[in-house]
């Protein structure tokens, strides 16, 4: 058994959840690091005897994974193996005061807009004059690159208003250079996030400045994709779509979550728009971005969804062909307008349903796939695994889509972080094959 005698003072932080809960990480990270601690993210040799969780408190399974993962470190520090357990992110600053009497191990609990406070708990400076300097944990050669926090809008089943609080832009001058420093350090991709990108600039500039923000990140040298996750669809800002056209370092994808397909469940939902609205959008992305990937995500099984409602939404899914699809079952979640409904769908209801949405989505993606095949496509390279050179097209985000595949032998070496042309030898549903051109 270890013991506290045999520890330095190393710091580890683990991050849960999503793509800007880790640009959070890195944040803290990089604080750190300018403070002269010695800090690891997602280390595996259990030797830093301080730990930072960054939770997840979006859905029932994220807020099960952050609550086991905090038990563990904090079984960890009863045995003797970490001195200090720190707590931040999305479920502590939802439920703080309710887990800091379940778990008394945890030294303090900190909210998502807490770095300066868990600074000085560890006695770090705040060191403002690294705004735009963030370390990135990811691959060099892709960040992702977070525009805004929080969100105002008044979707009925979501918390991250709880959790992350109302829409807040990062002004333009501190993203121009945060993307050159990133670019100096050899990241070709930027992945914006925000809750919303859509609603950029509403606040600091009273106009909507997304389009103008994407021509200044595409001006940046070194920065060969720009692409976007998290679009909302009312309001959407249609000179995007302009700029995405002209823009040959802009990727042709767009990440819009449209949560269902139904009149009636999106007026439950408060999504602010129709399905004929969603569709006539959809329809005009399409034909002013010519060959434009689109991934959405719905979900399965929110109060009152009745079986037409259902069916509904398979076929929008069946006639829209999205390029990406996934789908969440319904979180019932308190300090959410739904949590006023009675959550009368069955769990087993609300997995059939996302099993059959998927189900559709499975034989949409094959036929997109294997319309590929013969192509040739622009593909970077993120790892070398299993005996394959594994990369992404513009179209595939990192994680959550597709991948291209490409055997590793002598005819075949691809350089990871680079990119190369590839031409599509076999598909599946979700993934491709292919060779280097």
């Amino acid at each position: 058994m270890k013991t506290k005698g045999l520890k330095t003072n190393r710091v580890n932080i683990v991050t849960l959840g999503c793509s800007k809960n880790l640009v959070d990480s890195e944040n803290i990270f990089t604080q750190l690091k300018a403070n002269n601690f010695d800090v690891t993210h997602e280390s595996k040799d259990d030797e830093a005897n301080i730990v930072i969780i960054n939770t997840c408190g979006f859905i029932d399974n994220a807020k099960e994974e952050s609550v086991n993962t905090i038990l563990r470190y904090a079984d960890a520090k009863a045995q003797g193996m970490v001195d200090k357990l720190y707590v931040t992110g999305c479920l502590s600053e939802r439920y703080k005061d309710e887990l800091s009497n379940e778990i008394p191990e945890v030294d303090s609990w900190f909210g998502t807009r807490d770095l300066p406070r868990l600074l000085k708990t560890l006695k770090a400076n705040y060191k403002h004059e690294l705004l735009g300097e963030r370390l990135i944990t990811t691959p060099s050669h892709f960040a992702y690159f977070k525009i805004a926090e929080g969100c105002d809008r008044p979707c009925s089943f979501c918390a991250i208003p709880v959790m992350r609080g109302n829409h807040i832009s990062r002004p333009e001058e501190e993203l121009i250079k945060e993307a050159e420093n990133l670019a100096k350090r050899g990241t070709k991709e930027l992945i914006l996030i925000a809750q919303d990108l859509t609603y950029y600039g509403l606040d600091l500039y009273k106009d909507r400045k997304l389009a103008d923000l994407l021509r200044k990140l595409s001006d940046v040298n070194g920065i060969e994709w720009i692409r976007l996750q998290y679009a909302y669809p009312s309001g959407f800002p249609m000179d995007v779509l302009d700029v995405m056209a002209e823009r040959p370092n802009i990727c042709k994808y767009l990440d819009m979550p449209l949560q269902h397909g139904s009149d009636n469940m999106l007026k439950l939902m408060r999504r602010g728009i129709t399905r004929q609205k969603t569709e006539d959008l959809v329809n005009t992305i399409r034909d002013k971005v010519p060959g434009i990937a689109i991934r959405t995500t719905l979900i399965a099984g929110h109060p009152g969804e009745t079986e037409a409602d259902f069916i509904e939404m398979q076929e929008f899914v069946q006639r829209m062909r999205f390029d990406r699809l996934g789908i969440f079952k319904y979180s019932h979640e308190e300090q959410t307008h739904s949590y006023s409904f009675e959550d009368n769908i069955p769990d087993e209801v609300k997995q059939e349903r996302a099993d059959e949405i998927m189900a559709i989505q499975q034989e949409i993606s094959q036929e997109i796939n294997l319309a590929k095949v013969e192509k040739t496509m622009k593909v970077l390279f993120d790892r070398n695994e299993g005996g394959y050179f594994i990369g992404r097209t513009e179209h595939d985000s990192p994680e959550v889509d597709n991948e291209v595949l490409v055997k590793a032998d002598d005819q075949n070496f691809a350089r990871i972080g680079d990119f190369a042309n590839v031409k599509i030898t076999s598909a599946t549903e979700f993934d491709l094959y292919g060779e280097l051109v």
